[in-house]
């Protein structure tokens, strides 16, 4: 028994030695010793977007007047996507649903 214990506990010194450097490999900061307490590696962020599609995004923003609305922090519009239904046509459908999608929409709306 004292072998498992002696193993048990090799594997779970290992592991709190080993997890901090993994979780760090990915992140921007390390920890460092000294005043600073970390250094700033910006060769390990992950690659986003491009430069030329960062402009096309703010190109259309401007041109489209979303940018406007997001530099007043005012709340941008949603966009239609058709026409509406009326009030009767919804309630139609909601008649003619069947069981188990009455039961999907039911639990997609629930809390």
């Amino acid at each position: 028994m004292s072998s498992f214990k002696f193993a048990f506990a090799t594997i779970a010194v290992i592991t709190a030695i080993a997890l901090p450097g993994l979780s760090q490999a990915t992140s921007l900061y390390h920890a460092a010793g000294g005043e600073a307490g970390f250094t700033y590696h910006p060769d390990h962020a992950k690659n986003g977007k491009t430069r030329a599609e960062v402009l096309a995004e703010l190109d259309a923003a401007r041109k489209d007047g979303t940018l406007a609305l997001m530099q007043r922090n005012a709340p941008l519009p949603v966009k239609s996507t058709g026409p509406g239904k009326t009030r009767q046509e919804v309630i139609k459908e909601m008649r003619n649903e069947s069981p188990e999608a009455r039961r999907a929409r039911l639990e997609s709306t629930a809390g």
